[in-house]
């Protein structure tokens, strides 16, 4: 009876406690803005004319207006198709490059491929994503600078 591989788990090895990320659906933006900023006290971070990323209470969380009857669910960001909803943690830089070794280690295979985004930016950023069985999907986050997590481009 051959003897199954025990690869280490990722998590075990993190050498820093990551962040919790959610990304969510939103119809209306302006609205989505409002809510989290007045009502709640969020601040904003980065943004475009389709997403934001709020400070909601030191955890990064984005919403991604997707318009209603939107049949593909995901939303372009620099460049990529990223699934939404999706929920993830921001990790340390070194953390993440040992999960993405980890991951192709593995055998893996990404819904959304290891890679930088926002490059050479404030928040620059280096991402990827795993889809579960049952398709819910996960961002896995590492930022250059921790302390860009809510950075804006401004």
């Amino acid at each position: 009876m051959a003897k199954s591989k025990q690869a280490p788990a990722a998590v075990e090895e993190f050498r820093q406690r990551p962040l919790f990320h959610l990304a969510f659906r939103v119809n209306n933006l302006e609205a989505t803005r409002n809510f989290y900023v007045d009502v709640l006290g969020c601040r904003v971070g980065r943004s475009s004319d389709t997403w934001i990323d709020f400070d909601f209470f030191g955890y990064q969380i984005s919403a991604h207006c997707l318009g209603k009857g939107v049949p593909s669910p995901t939303n372009e960001v620099d460049g990529h198709d990223i699934p939404i909803p999706h929920f993830g943690l921001i990790m340390s830089w070194e953390d993440w490059h040992r999960a993405v070794d980890h991951m192709n280690y593995i055998g893996v295979s990404f819904r959304v491929a290891p890679h930088i985004r926002f490059k050479d930016q404030p928040g620059e950023q280096a991402t990827f994503f795993l889809e579960d069985p049952s398709g819910n999907c996960l961002e896995f986050k590492a930022f250059k600078s921790i302390e860009d997590v809510f950075a804006t481009t401004r």
